[in-house]
């Protein structure tokens, strides 16, 4: 049968350089039959024992087809530590050539993939912005609006820190956003240092977004970022707050933020150890204090400063007198 021949081809090509890139091929093509009876285990298996990246022989483009064939039955297998392996064999730089737009989407569809089952939101907008400079999706009005939209909402789920924060602003100055009134918006509201209140967000964004893939009310995966969308709206309200604030009771932040007590705290708790803001609960008084107390050394740079403005307007103001002093002498004598 076939299969008996492609397997005792494989046996006789083992071990043998020179016809390594037809053995790997032969192996394609048993991977297929396994694939083919629902063998996803025993397809991705056989396919790992074929390392291209060391074949001298063969075509680089070939080479990248077989490690994405490879990294697809990782995904199948659900091996995503393999999978993570297996992508560092490809350099995204060979995505540059205007021949690989295919491969680089399969790519980048494949991390995707992986980098949602880990939870990294930033590394999946980053995929997406990959995607959205390829030409065929750039040039095609019906592909771009959907990638930009990934590219901003899951930018928006990932945690603020300075790379994310980089990379919303610009993707904010991209002149194709204004063209997505919604998007436009909610890129807004993450970069003005403003409140968003949540129930408002859930009631402007939440019909058209609950529609989509990312916030999809169908599926587990969709309704738990709708919430973590809901925690990055918080934490910007409190990033917020802690910037116009050095002082506000617990009572005034539940109704700024629209949390319990018990929430408030939690999120406090989370955005301080994150380093993103300072702030100090006073449990008794009922009290949270967001004014970073100054070190000694800071106090009298300050202090220092203080002064050195002071003796700069004295100055300035004897300046002026003895000018004035002067024009009257010479009013004077004239």
């Amino acid at each position: 049968s076939r299969i008996e021949l492609i397997d005792a081809l494989r046996t006789v090509t083992e071990g043998k350089i020179h016809v390594e890139v037809e053995r790997a091929r032969l192996t394609r093509m048993r991977v297929a039959v396994y694939e083919a009876h629902g063998q996803i285990t025993e397809a991705c298996d056989t396919l790992q024992e074929i390392q291209v990246e060391t074949y001298g022989s063969m075509d680089r483009r070939e080479k990248t087809d077989f490690i994405l064939e490879q990294m697809r039955l990782c995904l199948a297998k659900r091996d995503y530590i393999r999978l993570a392996i297996i992508s560092h064999k490809i350099n995204p730089k060979y995505f540059q050539r205007d021949d690989t737009e295919d491969l680089k989407l399969r790519f980048y569809e494949l991390m995707i993939q992986y980098d949602l089952h880990e939870g990294n939101y930033l590394e999946v907008s980053r995929h997406y912005n990959q995607i959205y400079t390829t030409k065929s999706i750039s040039e095609d009005a019906a592909k771009w609006p959907g990638v930009l939209q990934n590219i901003l909402l899951y930018l928006v789920l990932s945690p603020f820190d300075n790379e994310q924060s980089d990379m919303l602003h610009r993707v904010q100055r991209d002149h194709n956003l204004e063209k997505l009134e919604l998007c436009t918006r909610l890129a807004k509201g993450f970069t003005t240092m403003e409140l968003t209140r949540w129930p408002a967000v859930e009631s402007v964004y939440g019909p058209e977004f609950r529609k989509t893939d990312v916030f999809s009310a169908q599926t587990d995966d969709g309704a738990a970022r709708w919430m973590t969308l809901r925690d990055r709206v918080i934490e910007h309200n409190i990033r917020v707050i802690a910037k116009y604030y050095t002082r506000a009771t617990i009572t005034r932040l539940t109704e700024l933020l629209d949390l319990g007590a018990d929430d408030v705290e939690a999120f406090l708790s989370r955005a301080v150890v994150a380093g993103t803001i300072y702030a100090r609960v006073d449990r008794p008084a009922g009290a949270v204090s967001f004014a970073k107390p100054r070190e000694g050394e800071e106090q009298l740079n300050a202090w220092a400063s203080d002064v050195g403005k002071l003796l700069g307007l004295v100055e300035k103001t004897t300046h002026l007198i003895a000018k004035e002093e002067i024009v009257n002498k010479i009013a004077r004598a004239i």
